[in-house]
């Protein structure tokens, strides 16, 4: 498999024993995802990070809902570490786009994660903005067009086509929903898909044979018969 796998969360232990176990290549974290691992100090967390993991990429994301303190953010986060990418939402909450943000910052070297990328417009409008020299990543997020009914193959295989130029700049497939999307990112020609550490557990089961799983199935279902006590008949 060529694609990178890269951990998505914010559970330091958790990340650890990925990084250890040599099951990733780079990691992820969000806003959403700190609050759930019970980040209370950002900074102390990312720095906590970045003394532990110093030879694949993370990335941190600003807080600020305007492009003049998502600046001062974004450059401050750059400076934790040569290995960080600052993540930047393509729009602000009033829907306002980032992308000539993220044309200034990469333009100065500092390594920028797009992230909540939903349409092909957008797409193409941050692969155009993104520097051809500093290395970048545009993160559609493939699970959540999913979600909406909508199939998120030919919005990503589109990005990948559009971004081919450039080099430095990858396309991620992010908010993976089942280990089948690994598969089907790197069908697309994503260079990166992140993954959730419960989502990573199951790559053991790659290669099962079907009728052997239909089996172990039976007889999980079959062991929670007994503990249970159930019974139909009298």
């Amino acid at each position: 498999m060529s694609i990178k796998v890269f951990a998505d969360g914010a559970n330091i232990d958790g990340m650890l024993d990925m990084y250890h176990n040599g099951n990733v290549q780079g990691f992820t974290t969000n806003p959403s995802l700190m609050k759930l691992g019970g980040v209370t100090d950002y900074r102390a967390f990312a720095h906590e990070v970045l003394q532990k993991i110093s030879d694949m990429p993370v990335s941190f994301e600003v807080f600020a809902d305007d492009t003049a303190s998502m600046e001062r953010e974004a450059r401050e986060i750059s400076s934790w570490a040569d290995n960080v990418y600052v993540k930047i939402p393509a729009v602000t909450t009033d829907g306002a786009s980032t992308s000539s943000l993220v044309h200034k910052l990469s333009q100065d070297g500092i390594k920028i994660n797009v992230t909540t990328l939903f349409t092909p417009e957008q797409n193409h409008e941050f692969i155009d903005a993104v520097s051809a020299t500093t290395p970048s990543i545009i993160s559609i997020f493939a699970g959540r067009i999913a979600d909406t009914g909508v199939n998120p193959i030919p919005i990503v295989k589109d990005a990948v086509e559009y971004a081919a130029p450039k080099k430095n700049c990858e396309i991620l497939w992010a908010s993976t929903r089942e280990l089948l999307n690994i598969f089907q990112a790197e069908d697309c020609g994503c260079q990166i898909i992140t993954v959730t550490n419960n989502i990573l557990a199951k790559r053991k089961n790659i290669g099962k044979d079907l009728f052997e799983y239909s089996c172990d199935t039976v007889r999980g279902f079959n062991k929670d018969i007994q503990s249970l006590g159930f019974h139909i008949l009298p």
